[in-house]
């Protein structure tokens, strides 16, 4: 059994009083996860200024193209992907309570993703281009910017708003679940019952599925069953081994049925993944 560490949660420190935010570019051109699934306080956004990447946000998968903004909102679980097509996207990475008490009070959720907005793509690439030449006052700039951005989607692409209890439940869910997320991170290919998920963190199966899917937006199987489908699309497509060894290295010993659940996810066959590449589903 693993300690409960808090293995994919990541502490932001960001003690710059004048500029409290964290700016980079993410430039990738090759397949692979270029950032392992971690979640923080913190809010991320992800605008990606060429190319496209894919970002997993509680296991739902979002293809960002060009001009497309991904919110990666306080205590949710986030993974980047590269499908080998060349991208960079401006990360941002900021608390909110550094910027404005009236709208963390307010404990707003985003929508995870925003497409085709002129006035975000003005302000984004503002702040890209900032970041990018770095002159003299580049971080107020940016910050500017920023500050222009914050109410713009609070107005505009807020999804919800939660209670201050709301808030800290989640927090304390996923602190609760960090242990299992990871246990099943490092055993996926073994069998891995309810039970003994809900043994880790001390409270019974009933709770703890009920808990699991409040917090990650799947029962426990289909989780485990979706991370075991997307390592062998990894193993397949980076032609590691065939897909019946992809099958039984990720933990289906009916291939049978890893077919037919790899086919409904990815919208094509372990065999045309392993042949030909192919377009991940779930986006």
């Amino acid at each position: 059994m693993i300690q409960s560490q808090m293995h994919l949660y990541e502490r932001k420190v960001l003690s710059d009083r004048e500029f409290p935010i964290q700016v980079f570019v993410n430039s990738r051109r090759e397949k692979g996860q270029y950032f392992d699934a971690h979640w923080h306080e913190h809010i991320e956004l992800h605008y990606v200024v060429r190319g496209a990447t894919r970002i997993e946000l509680n296991q739902e998968t979002y293809l960002a193209q060009k001009g497309s903004l991904v919110i990666a909102n306080s205590n949710v679980l986030h993974a980047g992907f590269c499908d080998g097509i060349a991208f960079d996207a401006l990360v941002m990475i900021f608390n909110m309570e550094d910027l404005s008490a009236e709208l963390a009070e307010k404990n707003l959720i985003f929508q995870p993703m925003i497409r085709g907005d002129r006035h975000i793509d003005e302000l984004m690439l503002q702040i890209y281009r900032e970041q990018e030449k770095k002159e003299l006052g580049w971080r107020l700039a940016c910050k500017g910017a920023l500050l222009q951005l914050i109410p713009y989607l609070a107005r505009r692409y807020v999804q919800e708003m939660l209670t201050d209890r709301e808030s800290m439940r989640r927090r304390k869910n996923l602190e609760r679940l960090n242990t299992v997320l990871q246990y099943i991170q490092e055993h996926y290919g073994e069998d891995i019952s309810n039970s003994q998920l809900a043994g880790l963190i001390h409270v019974s199966p009933d709770r703890f599925s009920h808990l699991f899917r409040e917090s990650m937006g799947a029962a426990p199987l289909q989780y485990i069953n979706e991370i075991r489908l997307k390592k062998a699309m990894n193993l397949l497509k980076n032609g590691d081994c065939t897909a019946a060894q992809a099958a039984d290295a990720v933990g289906f010993s009916d291939y049978n049925h890893f077919g037919r659940m790899f086919r409904r996810f990815f919208g094509c066959t372990p065999m045309e993944a392993a042949g030909k590449g192919a377009r991940t589903g779930n986006m």
